[in-house]
């Protein structure tokens, strides 16, 4: 018995995806991790509160997450997903539309392993509750985004921009 066991921790070990929106698991996950490991820190934000969004991309549940001590993009398996364990604080590095992201393995009791990109850690002490949802709805939003892509030879720097010289004009180079 003790040789299969061994066989089966020796496998290659994967795990399934969510079928509906993980966010509510997540918040419910972080407002417990808040009550019972972090409201004593120096940089706990007791006015924040926790906010989990997620939307479908690619497959895969998309999301932010908002704490009184942190705001992250996380990544975790879709409808239909088997993703391999990986070690915790692996990193991957993840193509999204507003660009390259990378991301480290991590673990949460309930829902298990998740990929990670922290945002801000800890948060501003001045970032108000309101600000705090609209910018967990905004950074949604924005990786979702495809990138701006500044065109042909116009120099956009500030430098550039606001040290032009009259003879030159904006549009002009130096040589």
């Amino acid at each position: 018995m003790a040789q299969s066991h061994l066989s089966e921790l020796d496998a290659v070990q994967e795990f399934s995806g969510f079928a509906s929106n993980p966010a509510p698991l997540l918040a419910a996950q972080y407002e417990r991790i808040a009550r019972e490991e972090m409201q004593a820190l120096p940089f706990y934000h007791a006015t924040m509160p926790i906010v989990a969004e997620c939307v479908l991309f690619d497959g895969q549940w998309l999301g932010c997450v908002l704490t009184p001590w942190m705001l992250s993009v996380v990544v975790l398996p879709g409808p239909d997903q088997l993703w391999p364990v990986r070690s915790s604080s692996d990193r991957l590095a993840l193509q999204l539309p507003c660009g390259n992201m990378t991301f480290m393995v991590g673990e949460l009791p309930e829902t298990g392993q998740l990929l990670a990109c922290s945002l801000m850690s800890p948060l501003d002490p001045h970032l108000g509750a309101e600000q705090g949802r609209s910018l967990v709805s905004s950074t949604l939003k924005m990786l979702h985004s495809l990138p701006l892509q500044q065109g042909g030879d116009v120099d956009l720097g500030r430098r550039r921009l606001f040290g032009a010289r009259r003879s030159q004009g904006l549009g002009a180079t130096e040589s």
